[in-house]
């Protein structure tokens, strides 16, 4: 667990341990390749609440959601303001599970290019 706090100190909670299971058997060089890749790719919670937050706003509906990929939810938030709001508010209560699905899968893709 020393290695991931060394290595990536900005990582909290689910994602803290997710990414230490992927890298404990890592050597000390391809450990830092994989922080150093994976922290340009990955996603920052607090930011994805902030753009949530933004959406309440009518014409920023859904921004949140394309920053993490979910480029047809982000379209369907964008046309329905959010889904009237109600789906804008359920996804800054959601936020770090949003931030932690698309880091676990940033996490595995950097993963397979390391192989």
């Amino acid at each position: 667990m020393k290695k991931i706090f060394e290595l990536l100190p900005e990582l909290e909670g689910d994602e803290s341990q997710y990414v230490s299971h992927l890298i404990e058997d890592m050597d000390d060089e391809r450990a830092r390749t994989f922080a150093s890749v994976y922290r340009s790719r990955r996603r920052d919670p607090i930011l994805l609440l902030v753009l949530a937050l933004l959406g309440l706003f009518p014409g920023v509906a859904g921004i949140h959601r394309f920053f993490v990929g979910h480029i047809g939810m982000g379209i369907l938030y964008f046309l329905t303001v959010g889904l009237c709001f109600i789906g804008t508010i359920v996804d800054m209560i959601n936020y770090k599970n949003f931030a932690f699905e698309y880091n676990r899968n940033i996490a595995q893709e950097v993963m397979r290019e390391l192989r």
